[in-house]
């Protein structure tokens, strides 16, 4: 096999396919990277069992072949490499070498025959705009839980039905939610697809494909080895989906309630930030919302306390005073993206228990925004 191809062009198409390899891998073939070189230029692919990602790129091919190299090492080498095109051959004798400029690197080979096959996905599939997808995935990825112990939660529920896909996550302590256009094409099916994808393979879509125009998304397979498939010009990541049933957590967000509180984004983020630094890392954060303002205090070691208010209007009922994870609700004051925020208190049939809040864009002091994204909040329980 030989082929030359252009530097910049080769570096991001490897990098790319190895961005979703785990770092470490119980199975050293699948830390290889498999290049086909064939008349239609260069196929470049990786898969570790669970997500899959592939590409192909214009190359001059002298020679097709199969090659297999390790991915992570061959990323390195060709960001590195000087500004000229690059070679690659594969020698009986010296493995692959690939020559650019005076820098040269042989590298050793690794089984082709021995490398699965990547999945191929035929099912029904739409369209998003990518970076409406993009955005949505940053708003609701981070709310999935990171403990392996309970797989269900540590992905992102995605939901078709009609002309909207929904992406939602929770970790148990609160919930994230958004919904962005779907196009089914002329053969939509009214019935409704769900998939459960982890929220890390998600997490590099969104980022890979972020300004790629619209997105392919697919589904396909059955039992447990059901997969998506999402796919932007010459660029496709595939994925096996979260086996058990996700929580029916839509039923938690309230039809609506007219007691909330509206506060400038920006100002109650950099308030939480400095308030919270005296806090113990578990500890909640006090808030107290009035009509005209909403004050933080944080009570942390015996050397340390901290309070601060940042103006805010509330509507629709009595003062609030609750305590609320500075993290979690730092997060999502992040995903909100508008100017103001809505924090709206719902309210219970069980009087022993806490209410969650329901945060969402606000346009201005006065004028709701989109309710295309939601956040969902547990309270702490305050101990004074």
């Amino acid at each position: 096999m030989r082929f030359q191809v252009n530097r910049d062009v080769f570096s991001e198409a490897v990098s790319f396919v190895v961005k979703l390899l785990p770092q470490r891998n119980p199975q050293p073939i699948l830390a290889g990277v498999l290049i086909e070189a064939s008349e239609t230029g260069l196929s470049l692919s990786a898969f570790d069992y669970e997500a899959s990602a592939r590409t192909t790129i214009d190359a001059t091919v002298d020679e097709p072949g199969t090659i297999l190299v390790h991915g992570r090492l061959l990323s390195d080498i060709a960001s590195r490499l000087p500004n000229a095109p690059i070679q690659i051959t594969k020698d009986p004798e010296d493995g692959v070498v690939l020559t650019c400029g005076s820098a040269r690197f042989t590298l050793s080979s690794m089984p082709v025959e021995e490398y699965p096959a990547i999945p191929e996905v035929s099912g029904e599939s739409g369209l998003v705009p990518g970076e409406d997808f993009a955005t949505a995935i940053a708003q609701v990825a981070f709310a999935a839980s990171r403990d392996d112990v309970t797989p269900v939660l540590t992905g992102v529920q995605l939901e078709v039905n009609g002309n909207r896909l929904s992406l939602v996550a929770t970790d148990r302590y609160r919930v994230a939610l958004r919904e962005i256009p779907w196009d089914g094409g002329s053969g939509a099916s009214d019935e409704s697809t769900t998939a459960l994808v982890p929220a890390r393979t998600l997490t590099e879509v969104g980022k890979t494909f972020a300004h790629s125009g619209d997105i392919s998304i697919a589904f396909s397979g059955s039992g447990d080895r059901e997969i998506i498939a999402f796919t932007a010009g010459n660029k496709t990541v595939t994925s096996l989906l979260i086996k058990g049933n996700f929580p029916p957590v839509r039923r938690l967000f309230p039809e609506q309630n007219d007691h909330h509180a509206v506060v400038n984004t920006a100002d109650l983020a950099e308030a939480v930030r400095r308030v919270a630094l005296v806090l113990d890392r578990s500890a909640p954060l006090r808030f107290t919302f009035t009509s005209e303002s909403v004050s933080m205090d944080a009570s942390g070691t015996e050397q340390a306390r901290a309070t601060e208010s940042v103006d805010s209007t509330l509507s629709g009922g009595d003062d609030v005073t609750l305590g609320l994870n500075p993290q979690y609700l730092l997060e999502s004051l992040g995903a909100v993206r508008s100017e103001f925020a809505r924090v709206t208190f719902t309210s219970s049939e069980n009087a022993n228990k806490l209410s969650p809040v329901l945060i969402t864009p606000q346009t201005s002091v006065d004028k709701g925004g989109e309710d295309s994204f939601k956040y969902l909040l547990q309270p702490n329980l305050l101990l004074r």
